[in-house]
């Protein structure tokens, strides 16, 4: 496989090289993902973080950076001091601006949290 066929395979191992006005793949990589919606600033980053345990897949801990992430997952992530709570609501080929990167996931507040404590 040419190197420039190779850069062209999305998340699920389907090729859009055929179609490129195909829709991005019904699910990602966890590292691909967080780094596709700027969450960290390289995709090693993004697979430290997971295997450090410090994000969640619909409650669940994940340490395995090769987790699928499917669109409307609940990903919590510990960052720094805070935790944040993201939806996942969309994928992107490939990793782009800040404006493209925030149409991938919606971020919950605890008013939006069924169930929530919050006051």
């Amino acid at each position: 496989m040419r190197r420039a066929d190779r850069a062209r395979i999305i998340g699920d191992g389907r090729s859009d090289a055929a179609a490129p006005d195909t829709p991005p793949a019904e699910r990602f990589r966890l590292d691909v993902w967080l780094w596709h919606a700027r969450c960290v600033r390289t995709r090693s980053v993004a697979a430290q973080l997971v295997k450090a345990g410090r994000v969640r897949l619909n409650g669940a801990r994940v340490t395995a950076p090769s987790q699928q992430v499917r669109l409307g997952d609940v990903l919590t992530l510990s960052l720094d001091a805070r935790v944040r709570l993201w939806r996942v609501t969309g994928f992107i080929a490939r990793r782009g601006d800040a404006k493209a990167a925030a149409e991938t996931y919606v971020e919950i507040t605890a008013d939006d949290t069924p169930g929530s404590h919050a006051s």
